[in-house]
């Protein structure tokens, strides 16, 4: 994600980062102790996210962010089966996110574009965040 943010970063592009536990417990700590999780563990080598990452939420279950909520409804699931065994939430729905780093392509008006499951090779969305730029770049400013 670091790639993107670098490479589109300049063009009205913006990663967004939502760290969540309920996948067999991946992220326990603090923000703060996810970020040295990061840095110095996972991946490691001092990595440091160049983009915005936010307090930890639910992405799934009785208390899932009214984001992920959004995100969810406007595209189809990215698995038919869920290993529950590592969920750490119920009931589990079919559209649910699968694991972490399942990853949405919303375009700057608000349309969810894409959705991924984990792992995704970033730099395998440049087509559609390209189209995207440029679909933006084509709209007339509102309120102008």
């Amino acid at each position: 994600m670091n790639a993107l943010q670098t490479k589109y970063g300049n063009d009205s592009f913006v990663v967004l980062g939502f760290p969540c536990t309920q996948f067999h417990y991946q992220e326990p700590g603090t923000e703060v102790e996810i970020l040295n999780g990061v840095k110095y563990v996972r991946p490691g080598g001092g990595f440091v996210p160049n983009f915005q990452m936010f307090a930890k939420i639910d992405v799934n279950g009785p208390v899932e962010a009214p984001l992920y909520k959004y995100l969810k409804s406007y595209c189809p699931a990215t698995t038919e089966t869920f290993n529950d065994a590592y969920l750490m939430y119920t009931p589990i729905k079919a559209s649910d996110i699968s694991w972490n780093w399942e990853t949405f392509l919303v375009g700057v008006d608000g349309r969810v574009v894409s959705r991924a499951p984990p792992p995704l090779d970033p730099m395998a969305w440049t087509t559609e965040i390209e189209a995207e730029l440029q679909y933006a770049n084509n709209q007339p400013v509102v309120g102008k």
